[in-house]
């Protein structure tokens, strides 16, 4: 894994675990945005209307620049949401919201019981989860010559790059992300296949 992707959940995951009478379904679910997550988190409640409690914990983004939510949901305060935090930032995961939906089953487990339950249900869902990988892009606008075209087009294909936009009028401008592990690279080989003539500027970075 280079340091322009970041490890994200492929898809969906669910598993159960039973504590003394109580059912623990876990939720991961992929959520790029904060905006996922709430929806996720909404969807997952209206689903198990029912249960006693829904308890979560999400990362969106990777590494330092992550925004993280948690709740305990009405079981005692750190009981719930903050070791399901702690079993999540340990997962090395990005974009990814676990949700730990509680049937109660009539026996209370006290605090550390609680801990232990949410946070083994937590951990029994992220070794479910598949796995892939989320590229971190970075835009770029390429103006070039006519008579360029069909060779840089094809040097940004063979380089994984995405084409967003073109348009064709003095000259040809084409928007496209790169990989920012590579956009440099890519910049100074569009530079040589046209002679210098290209214009090339970064747009903004984007995921």
């Amino acid at each position: 894994m280079s340091a322009a992707s970041y490890p994200i959940p492929a898809g969906p995951a669910r598993t159960e675990l039973v504590v003394r009478g109580s059912r623990f379904i876990a939720h991961a679910i992929p959520t790029p945005t904060v905006e996922n997550a709430r929806a996720a988190i909404a969807a997952t409640r209206a689903a198990l209307p029912d249960a006693t409690h829904h308890c979560y914990a999400y990362l969106i983004g990777y590494g330092a620049s992550t925004i993280a939510g948690l709740s305990d949901d009405g079981e005692p305060a750190g009981s719930a949401g903050r070791p399901m935090m702690a079993v999540l930032r340990g997962a090395n995961l990005g974009d990814i919201t676990v949700i730990v939906t509680r049937y109660f089953g009539g026996t209370l487990l006290g605090i550390g019981g609680l801990v232990r339950a949410y946070s083994d249900a937590t951990r029994a869902v992220l070794a479910s989860v598949p796995r892939t990988e989320r590229v971190i892009y970075q835009r770029m606008m390429i103006r070039i010559a006519y008579p360029d075209y069909t060779a840089i087009r094809r040097l940004l294909e063979t380089n994984a790059a995405v084409i967003v936009a073109e348009s064709f009028a003095a000259d040809i401008a084409i928007t496209a992300d790169l990989p920012a592990n590579q956009a440099a690279t890519i910049a100074q080989q569009i530079g040589e296949c046209s002679a210098g003539r290209a214009r090339i500027e970064p747009v903004t970075a984007m995921v």
